[in-house]
């Protein structure tokens, strides 16, 4: 059993290119997986689930996949009509994410809003990962 940071409300779509061990990028935008995010070093493994925030209990699964980069981007986006102009800024995180196996809540270590959401987890056997 190990710790790890969580990510979760992933979608449907990462979740299942995960499973296939396929090398994959993800962007995050949310603010609770941004923060959570942002502790994670290259070579650290992250616990990326589908599940919301709130939702979050013993018993979710998910996938264990190891950070192998991360890039922060910063980009403008402008809109405007006859009578506004709107300028804002955004900021993603993008994470390059290389699958290692199928895991299962046992335990929440932290998920409140402003913390770095933590779970221990444990792999499950690939004859009782579904």
């Amino acid at each position: 059993m190990s710790e790890y940071v969580a990510l979760t409300g992933m979608s449907e779509h990462v979740i299942s290119e995960l499973k296939q061990n396929r090398l994959l990028t993800i962007e995050i935008r949310s603010p609770h997986n941004f923060f959570a995010a942002m502790s994670l070093q290259p070579g650290d493994f992250v616990f990326l689930t589908r599940t919301s925030p709130d939702d979050l209990t013993g018993g979710n699964t998910g996938i264990v996949a190891k950070l192998l980069k991360s890039q922060i981007s910063t980009f403008r986006v402008l809109q405007s009509g006859e009578m506004y102009y709107e300028e804002r800024e955004m900021t993603t995180l993008r994470l390059q994410l290389d699958p290692r196996c199928i895991a299962r809540v046992r335990k929440v270590l932290s998920n409140r809003i402003g913390e770095v959401s933590k779970v221990e987890a444990e792999e499950i056997p690939l004859y009782n990962a579904q």
